[in-house]
């Protein structure tokens, strides 16, 4: 299996070589050069998610490890979930299920992807005798997945940029309170859109590495951490009804990443009805969806904060694949003069989206409707982004005929104050949340001057 970028320069690129790369050279974002197929029967007899992941994970990497390799990475790559078998289903009724993906050690679903890719990192690294640099922006969770799943590794530094704003203090702690010589978290007196230009600068230009180190991307522009989430959704379809039927999955998206996930799964095999697109007030998918209008505004601050996005960084995969059948000069073309000006498809081919996706737009008043109404329904606490995806399924007729999933990407306990504004209780707080408030942060505070934060990381990494 070898690799190749949407925008069609980066071509025949190895597991390795994506791996630690992140985005193509061309700008673009890689794809696996042709979708493997998975055998539904064999699955059948995969009983956990490791199982599920041994399985999955090596159809990916054969172009740079060896099976038994991949096979002892995974074996120690989930680590301090607070699930047997990682990932729980809840049943809320016949026809509507929650996958819960917080039980990982940030209650948060990025675990599975981070830790999958920090693994790789690490083995990577370890072979070649070099060291790396992780360097991100994060508007909640990917900061303190990518923090907890690298800080283990001596061969890694990471550098997480917080913009000031609505992240909860929950997050926001997660990511100062960490004890660790390997972790730097930095507060950038700007915007998620400022810390993200600045890591943009640093991905073209590098100038703060050491000769022998590499500059890693923790987004969900890494296909890896792709590959760690196309794996729960085959381990929730197995769960549910062992692949007899298609699902409806309903997924709360910002970055697209979970959303090409589930889609990625459904191109290997996984019978699926519809995606829904959930999305809160910034919602350039749902225009997408609705209007064939990609278009950036501006990032409204909302109840769900990791959804608080000007546009959805994954979305050129699903251009790249399921619309422009794979063509990388129409796609090249479409995003050439992107974001500055709208990307409008031909609507015969934009009308294909009926085919598998609905999407849907909840306003934060809807949010908190639907916690509330979850509880009293079900007597079942959901956090805000969880309660956007359930929203789009109630809201959603078009659902019925088939039994639907929502992800919970994330424990309500890292949303205290808006569950106590939705005049609900946090029952069972999490041991690494609930320890969190009574530790020290540490956190070093920068205007939003690539100059000055490139100075930072050059002094801390000695």
């Amino acid at each position: 299996m070898f690799f190749h970028s949407t925008r069609g320069k980066d071509k025949s690129k190895s597991f390795e070589e994506v791996l630690m790369q992140g985005l193509a050279d061309d700008g673009g974002l890689f794809m696996p050069d042709s979708w493997p197929e998975v055998d539904l029967n064999e699955l059948k007899g995969k009983n956990t998610f490791l199982d599920v992941a041994k399985y999955i994970v090596p159809m990916f990497t054969k172009s740079s490890f060896t099976d038994e390799e991949v096979l002892e990475v995974l074996e120690n790559t989930w680590h301090d979930f607070s699930h047997s078998d990682l990932a729980a289903i809840k049943e809320l009724d016949d026809n509507k299920f929650v996958l819960e993906l917080f039980h990982g050690p940030t209650a948060a679903f990025k675990d599975f992807g981070l830790q999958l890719a920090a693994a790789f990192f690490n083995k990577s690294l370890t072979k070649q005798g070099k060291t790396a640099i992780v360097l991100g922006a994060t508007s909640g969770d990917t900061g303190s997945a990518a923090i907890d799943a690298c800080k283990r590794f001596d061969s890694i530094k990471s550098f997480i940029l917080l913009p000031d704003g609505n992240m909860s203090e929950v997050q926001r702690k997660q990511m100062t309170t960490v004890n660790s010589k390997n972790v730097f978290a930095i507060r950038v007196n700007g915007s998620f859109d400022d810390c993200q230009d600045i890591v943009k600068q640093a991905f073209q230009e590098r100038s703060f590495l050491k000769s022998d180190q590499y500059l890693l991307a923790v987004n969900s522009i890494n296909w890896v951490r792709i590959i760690g989430q196309i794996c729960y959704y085959f381990y929730a379809a197995k769960q549910i009804n062992n692949f007899k039927e298609p699902l409806n999955f309903s997924v709360p998206t910002g970055n697209f990443g979970n959303v090409f996930a589930c889609y990625s799964a459904y191109k290997m095999g996984m019978p699926l009805n519809k995606i829904v697109v959930a999305v809160n007030s910034n919602n350039i998918l749902h225009r997408f969806f609705s209007s064939n209008d990609y278009s950036k505004n501006v990032v409204q601050e909302t109840i769900s904060p990791s959804m608080d996005i000007s546009i959805a960084s994954n979305f050129e995969r699903l251009i790249y694949d399921y619309y422009m059948d794979r063509d990388a000069d129409l796609c090249r073309k479409a995003y050439a003069s992107f974001p500055s000006q709208p990307i409008h498809l031909d609507k015969s081919i934009w009308e294909k989206s009926k085919n598998l996706f609905l999407s849907y737009t909840v306003n934060d008043g809807d949010t908190f409707n639907a916690m509330q109404k979850t509880y009293k329904k079900y007597n079942y606490l959901i956090d805000p982004h969880t309660a956007v995806a359930s929203e789009a399924i109630d809201a959603l007729s078009d659902l019925n005929d088939n039994k639907s999933v929502i992800l919970s990407t994330a424990h309500p306990a890292k949303f205290p104050n808006t569950i106590k504004e939705s005049n609900l209780e946090i029952e069972n707080m999490p041991t690494s949340l609930s320890e969190i408030y009574n530790l020290e942060e540490e956190v070093f505070h920068f205007p939003a001057s690539k100059e000055l934060i490139f100075d930072f990381i050059i002094k801390h990494n000695q």
